[in-house]
């Protein structure tokens, strides 16, 4: 107990990047999985984007990414990432403001793009809160500091989850199969939930603790190509390109996975609320699966869960694509996948930490950060493929995730091979 209280996981600075985390993981969740609801089969917005819409709104949310993250890595790096995330923070409840005349209006246009708006503020968000993480705890607590921010960060896709379902149903209660006719739709329900949260997050943002800047006289680079491709060049010459690369095309399958779910509502023949229970079943195992990884580590980097993590989501997808359909078997099997879901990526996302140089951290992570939203961006192409092309049924797409772990993840481990045993890595982390 003395050595927890003597931890910085517990002190104010971790614990208030956590609280912050949470509000901005829920508020982007809770509009995703409302349009998300909205877009697929018989939602209500169904119609204007087509079969699998929810590939659209997934692109909203990860090409702001891939274009701003390397500036987003240059601001951490040249000012102090806590007033960074205190300006991000201010920005979302305005923008919560204005997803919320969307919802009034019911406009998916105006919608889509306060979904834009809320990916551009997350995006100066993400390497802030990265290259915070080693600034703000001890080297040796890294692998707990990531499980645990892994799992709140779920719990909060868990939260957002659970509360865009019943907020869906608000807003459209015809979307109810116990619906009652002349029911009212609360139309500013969802917009007005999405302001509370992003108050939430505010109000922890200005508990985090004072850092300094870590490279304040950095020239500003406005191309982020040159931005990238400098990052890419320097992390080549160690094995942080392969662990960057590796930790992204996670992402890649993630994003596939998310996308399927809403689909099984039509599948199986359920409301949005049993829907989203599935989505809570793959958040909840992600984040216990994190927490695990980040115990079984201890005070080390354990690269050799990276492995078992691969191995394991792929044995599960598969089942996932073959077995039948029936709504108990299909939420053991998204448990089984989320925990080794875990076990695969909180290793690398700590060795992204540990071999980042300290003065160029935010750089590199914000490189990482748009690497990963190439990658979601590609996971949201695939399956928008495979639904609307090749007519491919929801489940069976797990199949496709199960070759693309396979043979992707495979390959990169076999690169990554060094690191497993490297006792520079396992030893407890600088």
């Amino acid at each position: 107990m003395e050595v927890w209280l003597k931890s910085n996981l517990v002190k104010r600075g971790f614990l208030s990047l956590l609280v912050t985390q949470f509000f901005g993981a829920a508020n982007d969740n809770v509009l995703k999985q409302v349009l998300s609801y909205g877009v697929a089969m018989a939602g209500i917005w169904a119609a204007a984007l087509g079969r699998g819409g929810q590939a659209y709104v997934a692109l909203c949310l990860t090409v702001p990414f891939i274009l701003l993250s390397g500036y987003g890595g240059q601001l951490a790096d040249r000012h102090s990432k806590q007033r960074i995330t205190v300006i991000v923070k201010i920005a979302e409840v305005f923008i919560a403001c204005f997803v919320l005349a969307g919802f009034v209006l019911m406009n998916i246009w105006m919608l889509l793009v306060g979904m834009v708006l809320l990916a551009v503020q997350s995006t100066f968000f993400g390497p802030a809160k990265y290259g915070m993480i080693p600034e703000l705890v001890e080297g040796q607590e890294l692998s707990r500091a990531n499980g645990l921010i892994n799992m709140l960060t779920n719990i909060a896709v868990i939260t957002g989850t659970l509360i865009a379902g019943p907020l869906y149903k608000a807003y459209h209660p015809e979307s109810d199969p116990d619906f009652v006719p002349g029911t009212g739709a609360v139309l500013w329900l969802p917009g007005a939930a999405m302001i509370v949260i992003a108050i939430g997050g505010l109000i922890a943002s200005t508990f985090l603790t004072r850092l300094e800047a870590k490279d304040p006289h950095l020239k500003f680079d406005w191309n982020p190509v040159g931005t990238y491709w400098a990052a890419l060049k320097e992390m080549s010459r160690s094995p942080l390109l392969i662990v960057a690369v590796a930790w992204s095309y996670f992402y890649l399958i993630a994003m596939i996975a998310m996308l399927i779910l809403p689909d099984y509502k039509t599948m199986l023949n359920i409301d949005t609320t049993e829907t989203s229970y599935l989505f809570v079943v793959l958040a909840v195992s992600i984040g216990l699966g994190s927490v695990l990884a980040g115990f079984i580590s201890g005070r080390h980097i354990e690269p050799r869960l990276i492995p078992i993590g691969a191995v394991g989501m792929t044995v599960f997808f598969v089942l996932l694509g073959l077995l039948p359909l029936h709504y108990f078997l299909v939420a053991g099997l998204l448990l089984g996948a989320g925990v080794f879901a875990g076990f695969y990526i909180v290793p690398l996302q700590a060795l992204l930490q540990y071999l980042s140089p300290v003065d160029e951290r935010g750089r590199f992570l914000g490189t990482a950060n748009a690497v990963s939203f190439v990658c979601l961006s590609i996971g949201s192409l695939i399956f928008l493929f495979a639904r609307a092309v090749l007519d491919l049924s929801p489940n069976r797409i797990f199949l496709i995730c199960a070759g693309l772990a396979f043979i992707g993840i495979g390959f990169m481990i076999w690169r990554l091979r060094g690191l497993m045993t490297d006792p520079n890595i396992r030893r407890p982390a600088r």
